[in-house]
């Protein structure tokens, strides 16, 4: 049994090789980049390389990929708790447009293995306490700059910063079930597999260092992201680690 056939084998759920039955030839060069060159290119752990590709389906609207892989990082120790967290979370960076269905997603896997819904919330605010518990959590992440930023901006659109403190932040970042380092690690998957976003995954990046998560540990996420969203988003998000980190 070779490295990919092995980590195939730590999986729960058989059909998180997609298209094995129709597409054999290319069901196994797949899988033998995404679970032997890939997984072991670096010792990311299994959890936090689970809940990045999972972050990283939903960025790219991968809902087929997303539907066979969730069972398996149940597998990999990842909770329900912070499987509905990830999901939640990308609603403040892709929109529930776009993330309604990985949602309803979640709901029929955990349905089918009995998961009692809905699970325990998570939340820490109120609508009173929500946009001072956002800037505190802006200026965890990006520094005391951050801490007027909610009051910028000319009469027109100040409400968007606001928002961004007391909905972005405060609504999504103060939640129990996943911590800092952590939201900002899947804030970091969800910019780059959409692409175009690259001031922002800059912006995140630097957050992602000011809260712990280095360069190198960067580079280990992204590394796991590539098979599922391409080379030339992996190469965009380089250029920007790289930018951030190298100057």
């Amino acid at each position: 049994m070779d490295n990919g056939e092995k980590y195939q084998d730590k999986l729960l759920n058989d059909k998180a090789i997609l298209f094995g039955e129709t597409d054999p030839d290319f069901a196994k060069f797949f899988a033998d980049f995404a679970f032997d060159d890939v997984v072991n290119q670096n010792d990311l752990d299994d959890k936090t390389r689970m809940m990045a590709i999972l972050a990283t389906l939903i960025g790219c609207q991968g809902r087929k990929a997303f539907e066979s892989i969730l069972p398996d990082s149940l597998k990999m120790n990842v909770t329900p708790i912070e499987i509905k967290e990830i999901i939640y979370q990308a609603v403040a960076y892709l929109g529930i447009g776009r993330v309604a269905d990985f949602l309803g997603i979640a709901n029929d896997c955990f349905k089918s293995l009995n998961i009692n819904l809905p699970l325990e919330v998570q939340s820490t605010t109120t609508r009173q306490t929500r946009l001072e518990k956002g800037i505190q959590a802006q200026v965890d992440i990006f520094g005391e700059n951050m801490k007027d930023f909610w009051k910028s901006g000319d009469s027109e659109t100040r409400h968007i910063n606001r928002w961004l403190a007391e909905n972005c932040f405060g609504d999504y970042y103060t939640r129990k079930g996943l911590d800092l380092k952590q939201r900002e690690m899947i804030t970091f998957c969800f910019i780059l597999a959409q692409g175009g976003c690259e001031n922002q995954l800059t912006a995140h990046i630097q957050g992602n260092l000011n809260v712990g998560n280095d360069k190198e540990f960067l580079l280990k996420v992204l590394t796991q992201c590539l098979p599922y969203i391409g080379y030339p988003r992996s190469l965009n998000a380089l250029a920007c680690i790289k930018k951030v980190c190298d100057k």
